[in-house]
């Protein structure tokens, strides 16, 4: 399959630069994958689709906000994307970052000193005489939340909780799973009272789910491997709940990845325990590929040319994926990380 399969083109008005007001009443587009048919909805309408017995699985990651601005010894301002902590010692920690240009040398965020720093691996920050406690406390307390290039505004407070899933609690990711975000406390609990299984993995959202496809056949791209852990009993109960007949729901692109990296044996141990697999994966998931646990997907609309677009393809016929799309377009849509949601089901 080639990239230009993977192209669309979006009114740029259609880009959502604020979520809604209320995260259950945004639109819900209905694909149904065997007949192609589609519904357009509200999302706390999401409730009718699950059955008694289902499980509806959600990626608890936490965003942290990982966005610093730092000062050169110029004046010049630097803005800081941290990606993953590396490695600390007693006196100094290392981040692994992005920034805009390649400029190395000491930077200063508020009295703390730090240092960027190239080499063949990429591209670091230094936190210089802090803990990894410390620096963690400072990005709490100075850092921006990390939100996508394509929203045209600076980081405010309030994005502090809108820009993150009303579950979130394990930090670690540098983007929220956007999929979660139209779910409140209510939803979650009116779902449950139907009989339907809650679950939770993790999964840290890292860079790599962001990084454009940039070679002409989807085959030779690489992700980057992004940490997971899955309960060993939640295993256990999607296969018996399978066997039975129900269906598994997964929330976002990052839960499924994590499942079907999990199940397609695309992961590398991380340690794993008597009670939880713990792994990193780089699965990447196109057109070809045998979902072994997800039935049902929501999701947002995602970026052309983009790794999570491929997902979809591959969840549900290209062509039918494609004209919901243009419906979605049509009809006025908001797409991509405060934008509304499908369900493919």
């Amino acid at each position: 399959m080639k990239i230009t399969e993977l192209n669309y083109t979006l009114p740029t008005d259609l880009i959502a630069q604020k979520p809604l007001s209320e995260r259950d009443k945004s639109r819900l587009l209905v694909l149904h994958k065997n007949t192609g048919e589609i519904e357009h909805r509200i999302f706390y309408e999401i409730v009718e689709y699950l059955n008694e017995g289902d499980i509806l699985i959600i990626n608890n990651t936490k965003v942290i906000p990982a966005r610093l601005i730092a000062e050169k010894p110029s004046g010049g301002k630097i803005e800081i994307l941290l990606i993953k902590e590396k490695k600390c010692s007693s006196q100094n920690v290392v981040w692994e970052v992005m920034t805009k240009g390649s400029y190395e040398g000491e930077v200063f965020i508020d009295e703390f000193i730090a240092e960027l720093r190239n080499n063949c691996d990429g591209r670091y920050i230094v936190f210089k005489n802090m803990t990894s406690p410390k620096v963690r406390n400072l990005i709490n307390e100075k850092g921006f939340m990390p939100l996508p290039p394509y929203i045209k505004r600076k980081p405010i407070q309030s994005d502090r909780q809108d820009y993150q899933t009303v579950y979130a609690k394990m930090n670690g990711s540098i983007a929220a799973p956007t999929a979660g975000l139209h779910f409140t406390k209510e939803l979650l609990e009116t779902i449950i009272s139907k009989g339907v299984k809650l679950r939770e993995i993790t999964l840290h959202v890292g860079v790599g789910t962001f990084k454009p496809i940039k070679v002409d056949k989807l085959q030779e791209h690489k992700m980057d491997p992004e940490y997971f852990e899955i309960d060993k009993t939640l295993i256990e109960e999607i296969y018996a709940i399978k066997k039975a007949g129900k269906r598994i729901f997964s929330v976002g692109t990052t839960t499924t990845r994590a499942l079907e990296g999990y199940a397609s044996g695309k992961y590398e141990d991380r340690g794993s325990d008597n009670y939880k697999i713990k792994g990193s994966t780089d699965i990447f998931i196109y057109p070809g590929f045998s979902f072994k646990i997800v039935d049902a997907l929501i999701t947002n609309f995602h970026l052309p040319k983009s790794t999570p677009l491929a997902m979809v393809y591959a969840f549900c016929e290209m062509q039918k994926v494609k004209k919901a799309y243009r419906e979605a377009i049509e009809k006025g849509y908001r797409f991509f990380s405060y934008g509304d949601a499908m369900l493919i089901i």
